[in-house]
């Protein structure tokens, strides 16, 4: 057994430094990009001081607020499902007893009763995790990857190796938004010296390949990242996951990809926080009140309340 288990260990231990790979590669990334933007552009290539040292002030701004929320979004520890969502002792030694899906659904759907739960499967059975042993708050899905269930899953990213849910969206949403804004800085900024040095205006030196590279690199991951900030500022006005954006949530009545939205502002209250002066930053601010009429109302419209 021993014998099994250790190879089985060891794999584990790879897959998860593996992972960190994407990471590390944003950040020696993110590490050039600042050699090349303070050494090569601002300490050798610019001369006048007034235009340095602006540069440096409104770059490190931006590159701050950037790993800022970079790191909030990898150290943010996905949010579980409560104890309230785990099977009752009893009837968790029945579920585990019977062998008949329907009897085990029949189980399920007593204990569901006492939960807000709404969304079903496309069979229209309880949603039950087997890995975790949780029936699934609505929005929540299991993570391969993390090996857990997780509230609100949109998706889980490589780049910040961590599922992006409910305990960090809103960071992952600013990350992009400063990486965008990183990168605008870099090509308005640097993009002068960039046509120097094409068209030979400045002499060759060691500077040259950082401001022409550090230019293309910039442009590139700025036309990525922007599309992808545009298709999540998109979900969070219709208040969707991607996961349900490519797969309706699935309610008694049937799916429904608007099935939780609340409205244009709810909707962006529930990711950001109701107070306007803490959306900018990533810090936690979604607990927001939420008018039980307003949305037992959407519920009803929808069949689920």
């Amino acid at each position: 057994m021993l014998q099994y288990m250790a190879p089985s260990h060891a794999l584990r231990c790879c897959k998860r430094a593996l992972n960190w790979v994407p990471v590390l590669f944003i950040n020696l990334v993110v590490g050039w990009s600042y050699y090349a933007y303070v050494v090569e552009l601002c300490v050798y290539t610019i001369p006048n001081n007034a235009e340095r040292i602006s540069y440096l002030v409104i770059f490190h701004i931006f590159l701050a607020m950037f790993i800022w929320a970079y790191w909030k979004t990898i150290w943010s520890k996905p949010a579980n499902p409560s104890k309230a969502f785990s099977l009752p002792r009893a009837e968790k030694e029945l579920y585990e007893r019977e062998e008949r899906a329907e009897a085990q659904q029949e189980i399920l759907k007593k204990v569901a009763r006492n939960l807000p739960v709404y969304t079903r499967t496309t069979g229209g059975a309880i949603r039950y995790c087997d890995f975790c042993q949780v029936i699934k708050p609505d929005r929540c899905h299991h993570c391969s990857t993390c090996e857990m269930c997780v509230l609100k899953m949109d998706h889980h990213c490589p780049w910040v190796n961590n599922c992006v849910g409910f305990s960090n969206y809103k960071y992952f949403v600013l990350f992009l938004s400063y990486a965008s804004l990183y990168c605008v800085v870099i090509c308005a900024t640097v993009i002068q010296y960039f046509i120097k040095f094409w068209t030979k205006q400045l002499p060759d030196t060691h500077a040259k390949f950082h401001i022409l590279f550090l230019f293309f690199v910039a442009a590139l991951f700025f036309i990525s990242i922007v599309s992808l900030l545009g298709y999540h500022l998109w979900l969070v006005g219709k208040n969707r996951t991607t996961i349900e954006a490519f797969r309706a949530p699935f309610f008694t009545n049937g799916p429904d990809k608007n099935g939780f939205s609340l409205g244009f502002s709810r909707n962006v209250a529930e990711v950001f926080g109701d107070q306007a002066k803490y959306w900018f930053f990533p810090v936690f601010s979604r607990l927001v009140q939420i008018d039980p009429e307003q949305a037992n109302s959407v519920l009803q419209q929808n069949g689920k309340g």
